[in-house]
């Protein structure tokens, strides 16, 4: 099983590469923890989706890491993996989105794979129900994802807004609609309101699940994301300065148009994550704690 990394982000409200802040006394990243949790969950490769001009950064430092205690793999999230006909302004440089970047490693993904993003801790628990579920699944097995849910209080911060998809489902725990929303606490109580309809504010349950983009996927999703690219770009034409080809935009269209089920795998698990710069001291001083704890080994990869 393979362990997808989204580390092409520009990390714009933190500044620069938040993907490579050392986050402990040895110097080890967000990414090490995720790494290290997925292994000991089961899976045994680990593919990067990086920007190609940080190659050298990521190489030299987490890639040194970990290659040696997992398979590791590089992909190349461009602006040149567009559908044919499709022609970019010439001054855009962020990405297309995180459903462009699981397409980047198309060729190598496996047929059974986690996408997580590379700034948030997920903690041992999520990975632990991801790899249960995906090796739950019947040889063959198509068109049928999971997504972890996260209760929204293990995933707000005290320094601002977040974004989560709020999961709504059914009876059998199978996700019918996954609203993207900016999150935040309001005089003691936790406020969701969706990104298309910010005004539509409402009070939610700490109870309620949301997303961390943290999805299990068979290989065929990959021939979903190439089908529904090219029109989705077309819808775009007067917007191709902005757009973005999102993950659970196109999963909750598959599932509206009935092509795919998604079950939702609840998680105790805390999430941790660098969103705005004030939040690295609360992060780095819960990581000694579960370090502390022996939850994790210091130094993690034993340096």
């Amino acid at each position: 099983m393979d362990l997808v990394i989204l580390a092409a982000g520009m990390g714009s409200r933190f500044g620069g590469l938040k993907q490579i802040e050392p986050i402990d006394e040895y110097g080890n990243f967000i990414i090490d923890y995720s790494i290290y949790d997925a292994k000991k969950a089961g899976f045994d490769r680990v593919i990067f989706i990086i920007k190609k001009e940080n190659f050298d950064i990521f190489k030299n430092t987490i890639g040194k890491r970990v290659e040696s205690v997992i398979k590791t793999e590089y992909a190349f999230q461009t602006l040149d993996l567009i559908p044919e006909g499709i022609k970019l302004p010439s001054d855009r440089i962020k990405p297309l989105g995180t459903a462009q970047a699981l397409l980047a490693c198309k060729d190598i993904v496996g047929d059974k794979f986690i996408m997580i993003n590379s700034d948030d801790f997920y903690g041992y628990d999520a990975f632990k129900v991801a790899a249960e579920y995906l090796r739950s699944l019947k040889p063959g097995s198509r068109s049928v994802y999971g997504n972890i849910g996260y209760k929204v209080k293990n995933t707000i911060t005290e320094n601002g807004s977040v974004k989560r998809g709020v999961l709504n489902f059914d009876k059998n725990n199978k996700l019918v609609s996954l609203v993207e929303s900016k999150i935040e606490k309001v005089n003691g109580e936790i406020v969701a309101a969706p990104l298309d309809n910010e005004d539509d504010k409402k009070i939610i349950s700490p109870e309620t699940l949301v997303s961390m983009n943290m999805f299990a996927f068979t290989s065929d999703v990959m021939d979903y994301l190439e089908r529904d690219y090219k029109p989705f770009m077309e819808a775009n034409l007067n917007n191709l300065d902005k757009c973005e080809y999102l993950v659970p935009t196109v999963i909750s269209e598959l599932i509206e148009r009935g092509d795919v089920t998604c079950d939702i795998l609840s998680t105790s698990a805390v999430w941790y994550g660098i969103t705005y710069k004030e939040d690295k001291k609360a992060v780095v001083a819960s990581l000694k704690a579960l370090v502390e704890k022996g939850e994790y080994p210091k130094g993690i990869w034993g340096k």
